[in-house]
């Protein structure tokens, strides 16, 4: 099938998540069909060794738009998410969690956002309006901390930049490759060299809800040093392109709202 214009793709890496995954496709497959979006739902197993894939196999027998795909480079979030960024077939590309932490209603917000012109949606869960249920006080304090440093760095009065939940048109995707991150640091990636790299993008309040059940994968004494590399390097690019960068998409929205 080759893609669509009128198609949205959720992209779901999966690391593990038997006990949450059929769930989170189905609260996704549901709400996307009340608001009338296409969609298909891309679930990246990321070399899990429990019924993960099984789980979204059974999900797809009342959701055909529900697929899985095996993650065939080397395990890491980042990784999974580069295979489900190869494989998907919209005109655009949510990154959403499979743990249910995310809320589906935010993916629609999202789509209506790129609908308005947007080439990037993104969300916080740090402002007014946005809902945050149970986030452990450790990992929000070092949230909030690498989020200011970011925003600090690169001048955005946008807080939530770790938050891997967003939504880019196939254009905004094409347009950061090549993807270095193997791991969490794709969640940094991805925006800033969007927004580095000229394209336009909004701001939303978004929810979000502790995991039920397991342990997060985010292991933070790992990723320090491969966070700040990604932040390096596109801040080297922003520095040294400046008078090459494209101008972002003329939207007929108001302007991004971005803090």
């Amino acid at each position: 099938m080759p893609p669509s214009d009128r198609l949205l793709s959720v992209v779901i890496p999966a690391y593990n998540e038997r006990e949450h995954i059929a769930a989170t496709v189905t609260q996704i497959a549901e709400r996307l069909t009340a608001a009338s979006i296409a969609f298909e739902i891309v679930v990246v197993d990321d070399h899990s060794n429990d019924a993960t894939a099984a789980e979204v196999t059974r999900a797809a027998t009342v959701w055909p738009s529900i697929r899985c795909v095996p993650n065939l480079r080397a395990p890491g979030f980042g990784n999974a998410i580069n295979t489900g960024l190869d494989a998907y077939l919209g005109d655009a590309a949510c990154i959403v969690m499979a743990d249910a932490s995310d809320d589906p209603a935010d993916i629609v917000t999202y789509w209506d956002k790129l609908q308005q012109g947007y080439d990037c949606a993104f969300g916080t869960r740090f402002t007014r309006g946005a809902t945050v249920v149970d986030y452990p006080l450790p990992k929000l304090a070092l949230n909030r901390v690498a989020n200011t440093v970011v925003a600090l760095l690169f001048g955005l009065r946008y807080n939530d930049v770790t938050n891997a939940f967003k939504c880019y048109r196939r254009e905004a995707i094409d347009g950061v490759r090549p993807i270095l991150s193997h791991h969490f640091n794709i969640t940094v990636e991805l925006p800033l060299k969007a927004i580095v790299r000229g394209y336009s993008w909004t701001v939303v309040p978004t929810n979000w809800y502790n995991r039920r059940y397991g342990a997060s994968k985010l292991k933070i004494k790992e990723m320090g040093s491969r966070y700040l590399f990604i932040v390096l390097y596109a801040l080297l690019e922003k520095w040294l392109t400046r008078e090459y960068r494209r101008s972002p998409r003329t939207t007929t929205a108001p302007p991004p709202r971005v803090g």
